[in-house]
């Protein structure tokens, strides 16, 4: 069941921890809560590995946060996805059992758990509903990342039933902004297409390759809206049930290429290797729930990623930067 909290969560004054502060997500719900009055907690990966049951443990128990926002993840493209299975359902698994069990332990107030939109079955009918979670077979490519996510979203549903935990569930879609992974293999399809034309503007190449045929449709959701829905969520919304959260509009991944392109400023030709595979046809998520509870997104489509690629290009110029030192 999902409902809106009967009584506002109020953040005011709370230790609210972030997992996974240094990712993408992570980091934009840090520069969010900076606009709370909230007092801020993170711990480094080389502190507490999210991963070992022990170190969770341990840190819980001392720094008892009265909040937390798990958005701590093994994340990766399509191709990092089929390649690394078995880290990516090890990790993932790992990280949402020892998280949400210390938060339980050590009597949290509210948890937030950040799956996916890969959850959702390979050919399951569009938009996306929350209900439509386990009703088909997921995407063969994304398989094992998808079912650790179904793992911590059960998981947060079992603690709220059995133990009355204020454990909630939201499903991003597809995102990108600044603190994106833009390595040439392991990244998604915004930041890999930012590096690739921009390297092609760069070098003068005549064509840029982008993966599939183009015409599997997506939606893109900027990682500041996705912070923001975050917070409004976790004062509103308390209910078992999953809450998508996206623009509840998608694009062909052909026309997004174009899109980045001109972004970028690269005039040259696009071509499509359909060797590669297209993954799921269609994700496009159903965000009336959100829409109900009060939240919508605010930035348009190009202005998010205008601010992408000036970010690519700040991240370009810190990296020469070190090298020179």
């Amino acid at each position: 069941m999902w409902v809106v909290a009967s009584t506002p969560f109020d953040l005011k004054g709370k230790s609210v921890y972030v997992a996974g502060h240094r990712g993408m997500v992570g980091s934009a719900i840090v520069r969010r809560l900076a606009l709370e009055d909230v007092e801020l907690v993170t711990v480094d990966r080389r502190e507490v590995d999210l991963r070992n049951q022990v170190d969770v443990f341990d840190w819980f128990a001392k720094a008892r946060p009265q909040v937390i926002f798990l958005a701590a993840a093994k994340v990766g493209g399509i191709v990092a996805n089929d390649a690394q299975r078995a880290e990516f359902i090890y990790d993932n698994i790992a990280i949402a059992a020892n998280v949400i069990h210390a938060a339980h332990q050590n009597g949290a107030e509210k948890l937030m758990f950040l799956g996916s939109s890969c959850i959702y079955p390979k050919l399951a009918p569009q938009p996306l509903r929350e209900d439509a979670m386990l009703t088909g077979p997921l995407e063969p490519t994304n398989e094992p990342y998808a079912i650790a996510k179904i793992a911590g979203i059960k998981m947060a549903e079992a603690y709220r039933n059995q133990y009355g935990n204020d454990f909630i569930s939201v499903m991003p879609t597809n995102l990108y902004g600044p603190g994106d992974n833009y390595h040439p293999e392991m990244s998604h399809v915004v930041a890999g297409l930012i590096r690739r034309f921009h390297e092609a503007k760069v070098s003068g190449a005549s064509s840029v390759v982008v993966w599939g045929t183009g015409t599997p449709r997506r939606e893109f959701l900027y990682v500041e809206d996705m912070a923001d829905a975050c917070v409004h969520l976790m004062k509103t919304y308390s209910g078992a049930g999953l809450i998508n959260v996206g623009i509840g509009k998608d694009i062909t991944i052909a026309e997004f290429a174009r899109v980045v392109a001109k972004i970028v400023g690269y005039v040259g030709e696009i071509t499509f290797d359909v060797s590669r595979p297209d993954g799921t046809p269609r994700k496009l998520l159903d965000v009336s729930r959100l829409t109900q509870l009060g939240w919508q997104a605010r930035t348009p489509l190009e202005q998010g990623l205008i601010s992408a690629y000036k970010s690519y290009i700040a991240s370009l110029e810190a990296t020469e930067k070190r090298a020179l030192q």
